[in-house]
């Protein structure tokens, strides 16, 4: 038999928590913490705090916030710019982290203290 037509099969999705840092209302989190500025904004990036190899983790344990495009990527304040913006959101979330898990869990899931 041909096998037409073809079974369905269901995709199993992943789970992906929410961030552990901020709640998605349209508000950046760098202007915020840093301006006190609490405009919602049009357009916010989802920025992983830990990209490359670690992203699938940031996805799957919440370790992210949403920027707007000039904390984001063009701004002088942008984390993909300026080190110390990256520094301060990498802190940021491993002690939001710790807050519910242990320091050992920080660094069996991550590898490296940020604190």
């Amino acid at each position: 038999m041909t096998g037409f037509p073809k079974e369905q099969h269901s995709r199993r999705r992943k789970k992906h928590r929410d961030s552990i840092l901020q709640r998605k209302d349209g508000g950046c989190y760098l202007c915020e913490k840093l301006h006190k500025c609490y405009r919602q904004h049009i357009c916010l990036h989802k920025h992983h705090i830990f990209g490359g190899a670690r992203r699938q983790i940031s996805e799957a344990e919440g370790l992210f916030v949403y920027l707007c495009p000039e904390h984001h990527e063009t701004g002088p304040e942008a984390v993909h710019r300026e080190y110390a913006m990256m520094r301060m959101l990498q802190e940021d979330v491993q002690r939001e982290y710790e807050k519910s898990h242990t320091r050992a869990e920080w660094m069996a899931l991550i590898g490296k203290n940020y604190i």
